[in-house]
């Protein structure tokens, strides 16, 4: 990638800062300029400021799950890419609500190998 070429702004939230800390740095490795946030409410916040090409989520989050904040986030920035991750199966029922009022999310199941992610990101 040449110096004038811009890299392509990623959001990753997740409320473990471990896993959004340790995302980001890979995708800091991998071209990307990524910012990690540890908290729906605080995606959104960021978002706005950020205006993020991408945006990685945790689907359970304390305050603000993540597909409430995707769903917030597609709404200030409609071509922002959207990948959701979650281990746990009460995301089903989420993305149910979210599909019934018309929001289509791509969810990866945790734990997230970085290589399928960059994939992802990539296509």
């Amino acid at each position: 990638m040449s110096d004038n070429q811009v890299k392509p702004k990623v959001l990753v939230a997740d409320d473990e800062r471990v896993i959004a800390d340790t995302l980001a740095i890979i995708l800091n490795q991998s071209g990307f300029s990524a910012t990690a946030v540890y908290s729906g409410e605080k995606a959104v916040e960021t978002a706005k400021a950020l205006r993020p090409d991408m945006l990685i989520s945790d689907v359970i989050m304390t305050d603000l799950n993540g597909i409430d904040a995707a769903i917030q986030i597609r709404a200030l920035l409609p071509s922002c890419k959207i990948l959701l991750f979650s281990g746990q199966a009460a995301t089903a029922d989420l993305l149910d609500r979210a599909r019934s009022q018309g929001h289509e999310f791509e969810i990866l199941a945790k734990p997230v190998h970085p290589q399928d992610l960059l994939a992802r990101l990539r296509s």
